[in-house]
């Protein structure tokens, strides 16, 4: 399975994070009713037009298999909190929900 990660901005669709073109460690993890999707910032990555936007991110989880169809995972932040520790050089998005489906059923 081939994953990518990719961080927009939901009103410009101005791209920020997308793993494929600068790779990075990062983690989804649900967490009671949302999702915690954390990421170690590399140093290309400007963090303050992240954080500037915070309240305007898309997060989508692209995930490619071999032996079935492509899925997509929306992740909304909407209200979540978006936090950046500068020690760890990590920053946490909590999205509250997220729409999972099949790119090809829908002729996207």
């Amino acid at each position: 399975m081939k994953e990518v990660l990719v961080v927009r901005h939901s009103v410009g669709g101005r791209t920020f994070i997308h793993t494929e073109q600068q790779p990075m460690e990062y983690s989804v993890r649900q967490m009671g009713q949302g999702w915690r999707i954390a990421l170690i910032m590399t140093q290309d990555v400007d963090i303050h037009e992240i954080l500037r936007w915070k309240q305007e991110l898309n997060v989508f989880l692209f995930r490619e298999y071999d032996d079935q169809p492509a899925k997509k995972i929306w992740f909304y932040v909407k209200e979540g909190p978006v936090t950046y520790d500068d020690q760890l050089k990590q920053i946490t998005i909590f999205a509250e929900s997220r729409i999972e489906y099949i790119p090809d059923e829908f002729g996207i």
